[in-house]
């Protein structure tokens, strides 16, 4: 190869020092002047070498950078002067607003109101009583929509595109706000912000991750998703407010730490790891606040603190709800029971101790109100940074270690359910056993709606074994939903205990203890009151619902049965020949008499009408007994007696007797004594449900001591008297009206929740 002389290259006849050039100490070649390039933006250098070799370069002159500092900068501005270097700027636009799938019927109603005001603009005429209705119902709707949020549509709140980011906050709570950027190591990340602010004269180090407010700025931002860089760019602040003692503040919000393969082969793990580390270390307080979603370890790397807050609407998980819906289901379209199981909304990571504390949002969520919101979470670190100032920095680190030392529950020696033990090992398993059991009610609700369509008019009857072993399954899941529910809400202690004694007393041969009822009666009490906070609540609530439908749909379909086989029996019983015979032969020399009434009809026929009528009564009764109902008596319906007396006031009086009979027994029945009673009753019930042979004297005991108690309690309220009144002028009202009224029987085996065998009404044949 060639050598380029060391000579000197004139450029255009100017002189230049040694200084001037630019040098190379690797090949020695002579450098260009600095001055001349930028004059030139031709240069052409020719060497003395003996194969003549030409060097030609092109420079181009490059573009001034220009700051953003305007021409008369204000002085006073909120942030001080150095705010107008900041990149993020108020957008030129407004944001498009956008509607989350659950916020339709609000859009709906939104424009209904903005029709009515249109029209009432364009035609003059009144529609204020109008609006107010849309608006009254449009505040309610909304309000019932955002205090009953599934996990999943918090998910997508937090992920709303309007929802206000890190810097929206920062210089809405922010008196002064300086962006401090790079990590020393030749990068500046923006997908994590750091700055030093301050807050009623207070400076603290904010650090957060930043998304955009539009597409452009997402794609700047990396969507929030911050590589190794930004970690370290805080982990640099976090040691400079260290060394300053300024408080730390960070703010959460990403989907996750970029996971490309560039990040990973700049030490993305390192990075993360370090940051754990080094935030157990910082003596100053630190707060952390996810105000939007916290995703695995991306949001840890910056949330190690003594607190965590979250917004009412944000979310925290270390897996997405579509990644582990796909990792489980092989599908992202179980998201929704995902977000349910990973238990990932802030009321279920308090409720967990993962998270300290709830800032609120306004209905319809952060956006609806970013201002108020940034105000809520001012008040929240005052209040925390308070706090935290009484503290020394030895105290910070036994605090930050404390937190996260309570969090877990550990479970031993409870069997593994076979489905989860099948899902350990075939990673095709679908569906767990609650994803089943919901598939089941379905089809038996299907089949329900089948049967309604068919005969719309006609009792639905189902097959008892079905029904028994779907209501079977759900008893079982709901004890185990009430289980969890105990332990969140710490009762699982007192429950055992509580067991323990209750077993005890029913291994002995004698009734319960008062005290023992009593505890258990405020144990009950104290669950149900609690049990709207335990995270699984939701759950326990929709499989009550679902025991309840399938209660009644098994006591409705028992009762079709029950009546179905009584009229079958009955028409055998009427069908039979002697008393066909009968019925036939009163009924003709009824017929023959020519009497329009049973008064008109002669003695010797009333008495024969009558005893047929018993004849076949006692053929219904025969038939009843046979089915294991107990006829217990057939008395006169004197409500028709009533109506068809003289006397009107008699009515009243009987309604308002068996008002207050009705109100004294429910007051009986409230008192703790009768109560517990009850409350043992059922116990006994369901022991002897699974042993027969054990327990009928001590059911059998009980039942008369309650009943003994309620007659005593009417004796003494001077009903009994009112009642005997009431009979007598009944009597005297039958006497006068010389008729006798139709009888009925009624089966009145119903079991303590109204869902008994049924109830059947037997209408007699006519023979006047």
């Amino acid at each position: 190869m060639a050598s380029m002389s060391h000579s000197s290259i004139a450029l255009g006849g100017a002189s230049a020092s040694a200084s001037d050039y630019l040098r190379s100490s690797a090949n020695g070649v002579t450098g260009v002047s600095l001055r001349a390039l930028g004059r030139r933006t031709m240069v052409t250098a020719t060497t003395r070498s003996s194969n003549n070799l030409y060097v030609t370069a092109r420079l181009k002159k490059g573009k001034k950078f220009d700051h953003p500092w305007p021409a008369n900068p204000d002085p006073n501005v909120k942030g001080g002067v150095l705010s107008y270097l900041s990149e993020f700027k108020p957008l030129g636009n407004a944001q498009k607003p956008v509607t989350l799938d659950f916020e339709r019927p609000l859009v709906e109603l939104e424009k209904k109101i903005v029709d009515v005001r249109k029209m009432a603009e364009e035609t003059g005429l009144d529609f204020t009583e109008q609006i107010i209705t849309l608006e009254t119902k449009y505040r309610q709707a909304l309000k019932d929509l955002y205090t009953h949020l599934t996990p999943i549509q918090r998910v997508n709140i937090a992920r709303h595109p309007n929802r206000p980011t890190f810097l929206d906050h920062i210089h809405n709570i922010t008196d002064k706000f300086m962006e401090l950027h790079g990590d020393r190591a030749g990068y500046d990340d923006p997908a994590i912000v750091t700055g030093i602010g301050t807050i009623d004269g207070k400076r603290y180090m904010f650090i957060g991750h930043q998304k955009g407010r539009n597409t452009k700025e997402n794609i700047m931002r990396n969507f929030g998703m911050p590589t190794p860089h930004g970690y370290r760019k805080a982990l640099r602040m976090m040691y400079y407010a260290d060394h300053h003692g300024f408080p730390i503040v960070t703010f959460i919000d990403t989907p996750g730490a970029y996971a490309d393969l560039k990040s990973e082969e700049k030490g993305q793990g390192e990075a993360i790891a370090n940051n754990l580390r080094t935030m157990f270390g910082l003596k100053v307080p630190i707060l952390s606040i996810v105000i939007g979603e916290g995703g695995s370890g991306g949001a840890l790397a910056i949330g190690c603190a003594n607190k965590m807050l979250m917004l009412e609407n944000a979310v925290f998980y270390v897996a997405s709800p579509e990644a582990c819906a796909a990792i489980l289901w092989q599908t992202s379209k179980a998201a929704p029971e995902a977000a349910e199981k990973l238990r990932i909304t802030s009321k279920e990571l308090v409720n967990l101790n993962v998270a300290d504390g709830i800032i609120p949002e306004p209905l319809g969520g952060a956006h609806a109100d970013p201002s108020w919101t940034s105000q809520q979470i001012k008040i929240a670190i005052n209040e925390n940074m308070n706090e935290f100032g009484k503290m020394s920095g030895e105290e910070l680190l036994k605090h930050r270690m404390a937190k996260y030392r309570k969090i877990g529950v550990f479970i031993e020696g409870e069997p593994v359910e076979p489905e989860k033990k099948i899902n350990m090992k075939r990673r095709d398993a679908v569906a767990s056993t609650s994803r089943n059991l919901e598939g089941e009610v379905e089809k038996l609700r299907e089949q329900i709606l089948k049967a309604k369509e068919a005969s719309p008019e006609s009792e639905v009857e189902l097959s008892s074994e079905v029904l028994n072993e779907m209501i079977e399954k759900l008893k079982s899941d709901i004890d185990e939903e009430y289980t969890k529910a105990a332990k969140a809400m710490g009762l699982e202690e007192r429950l055992a205990a509580t067991r323990e004694e209750f077993s005890k007393a029913n291994a002995e041969e004698h009734l319960m203890h008062p005290v023992l009822i009593e505890r258990i009666e405020k144990l009950k009490e104290e669950f149900n009151a609690r049990l709207s906070e335990a995270p699984n609540y939701e759950s326990v609530k929709a499989k009550l619902d679902m025991l309840k439908d399938f209660s009644r749909a098994k006591a409705a379909s028992e009762a079709a049965s029950v009546k179905k086989e009584i009229n079958k029996r009955f028409q055998e019983a009427v069908e039979r020949p002697e008393v066909r015979e009968k019925v036939e032969a009163v009924k003709a020399e009824v017929a023959s008499s020519g009497a329009s009434s049973f008064e008109e009809l002669s003695d010797e026929l009333k008495e024969k009408v009558l005893k047929t009528k018993r004849e076949v009564e006692a053929e219904m009764a025969v038939v009843l007994k046979s089915m294991g109902l107990e006829l217990e008596a057939v008395k006169p319906n004197l409500k028709e007696v009533v109506a068809e007396s003289p006397n009107e006031n008699i009515q009243e009086k009987l309604e308002k007797l068996n008002r207050e009979i009705n109100e004294k027994i429910e007051e009986v029945v409230r008192t703790p004594e009768i109560k517990s009673m009850v409350e043992l009753l059922k116990v006994e019930t369901a022991k002897a449900s699974r042993m027969p042979d054990q327990g009928s004297q001590k059911i059998e005991a009980l039942e008369m001591q309650i009943k003994q108690k309620i007659a005593d309690a009417l004796s003494m309220s001077g009903l009994q008297e009112k009642q005997e009144e009431l009979e007598k002028e009944l009597a005297a009202a039958r006497e006068l009206a010389g008729e006798e009224s139709d009888e009925s029987v009624k089966d009145d085996d119903d079991d303590e929740d109204g869902s008994g065998s049924g109830r059947s009404e037997i209408i007699n044949p006519s023979f006047a």
